[in-house]
């Protein structure tokens, strides 16, 4: 079909059992793949009220898995909703049924090396080098602001050191790039990577950084403008659930995700937008409720679930600290509350890891109003854990002239069922 024109056949099993690799289309509700594959509605009839909270989590392009039997039936499913948790979809052979459950992912962390040499522009070159579009992406960014590409000469080179999930053989996230070298006729230069993925010359020393406001300030989180703090999406700030990957329920007896924090708050309390930015989507988003989402700089995204009224529309550009909605306990809420999310390049993160309470201030709110923003130049110190290591471990690669891991467009691996009836993995050597 046409939705999923986008799919890789894995391999055959003898016994007619066929599984596939796809790509979640656009607009795709779960409620609609279930109608894909003729399977009746009333098995979400089994599924808690909480989990079904989830199924709002599945993301377009995400990869995903089925497999089928030799009449193209579903058999199974396995449809990530974050970086750690999936829904498991499955057919109970004695029952003739479907049944539904959310399960952790299986994937392997691993450690790769690439040497790059320079005949067009380090993505262009990376990504022909390595076979790997993504890895070419981060390595990119990584050496902005850092080394210029247009000064790069033919026979320069760029190595580094990263690490990529992979599940069930293929590349599963987006890479982490630990550490680089760029070495050219004048220079021979280190270039360790921050969580974020951006670049810098040296680790545990002070740089510089924008403070901006009036009489009180923000402070940017990154080097160069590369960023900037994120404020809190409500004026007083009281966590009542924090943020998990996967997370064991003492009661159920099974990992579940939440992915975001939930803040008490009154019916009706304004909520605050984190960041400036884009409103990417703003209406109804199944258990959520009312949702506002805002896309930022950065490749950040931000959610503003469970609303009782929405203040914006798609498409409207919004500053920090502006009203974009009020709490409220739409969709599968059992009180008012705001379920706060935020994505980093698709992925889910924490978000007390990136919210400062500073931004709360009065006279930070007043600023998109009434004040004047103004800029100050100070410095912090930039730490990186790691570099040291991570160091030593790319001149040894480089000391052995250990050619670049490159990535295979399709894997020889076998796939079957356990006791569970769920998928497994063995690789083949």
């Amino acid at each position: 079909m046409a939705y999923f024109s986008l799919f890789i056949l894995l391999f055959s099993f003898a016994f007619g059992m066929k599984a596939h690799m796809k790509v979640w289309p656009e607009n795709l509700t779960f409620s609609g793949y279930l109608d894909v594959h003729g399977i009746s509605k009333e098995m979400l009839d089994s599924v808690s009220k909480k989990d079904q909270e989830y199924l709002s989590d599945i993301q377009s392009r995400y990869q995903y898995y089925e497999l089928t039997d030799d009449n193209g039936t579903l058999v199974q499913a396995l449809i990530p909703i974050s970086q750690e948790m999936q829904i498991h979809l499955f057919k109970e052979v004695k029952e003739q049924r479907y049944a539904f459950d959310i399960i952790p992912i299986a994937y392997k962390t691993g450690e790769y090396f690439a040497k790059v040499v320079i005949q067009s522009n380090p993505y262009i070159d990376a990504k022909k080098a390595i076979n790997r579009k993504s890895v070419a992406q981060r390595a990119a960014q990584a050496l902005k602001d850092i080394v210029n590409p247009k000064k790069l000469h033919k026979g320069d080179t760029v190595s580094f050191l990263y690490t990529q999930r992979t599940r069930l053989g293929f590349p599963y996230t987006m890479p982490d790039i630990k550490v680089m070298k760029v070495k050219t006729r004048k220079i021979d230069q280190f270039i360790y990577v921050d969580e974020d993925g951006l670049g810098y010359k040296e680790t545990d020393k002070k740089v510089a950084y924008t403070v901006m406001g009036k009489k009180k300030v923000t402070y940017t989180r990154r080097v160069g403008g590369k960023g900037s703090t994120f404020g809190m999406p409500l004026r007083h700030v009281r966590v009542t659930s924090s943020f998990s990957y996967r997370r064991w329920h003492p009661i159920l007896h099974r990992y579940r995700p939440h992915h975001g924090t939930d803040f008490g708050a009154r019916r009706g309390t304004p909520l605050l937008a984190v960041n400036d930015g884009r409103v990417s989507f703003a209406g109804w988003k199944g258990g959520y409720g009312r949702v506002v989402q805002i896309r930022h700089a950065g490749g950040y995204e931000s959610l503003y679930a469970h609303q009782s009224r929405i203040r914006v529309k798609r498409g409207q550009r919004v500053k920090k600290g502006q009203i974009i909605g009020y709490v409220g306990s739409s969709g599968r809420s059992t009180g008012p509350h705001l379920h706060f999310g935020l994505k980093k390049n698709g992925r889910w993160v924490d978000p007390m890891k990136y919210l400062k309470k500073r931004s709360l201030k009065k006279s930070i709110l007043k600023k998109f109003t009434k004040y004047e923003e103004v800029k100050e130049i100070r410095y912090k110190k930039v730490s990186i854990k790691g570099t040291q290591e991570n160091r030593k471990k790319l001149e040894a690669y480089l000391l052995h002239d250990t050619p670049s891991y490159i990535w295979k467009d399709s894997y020889n691996q076998e796939v079957h069922l356990n006791d569970k009836e769920k998928f497994q993995h063995e690789k083949q050597d």
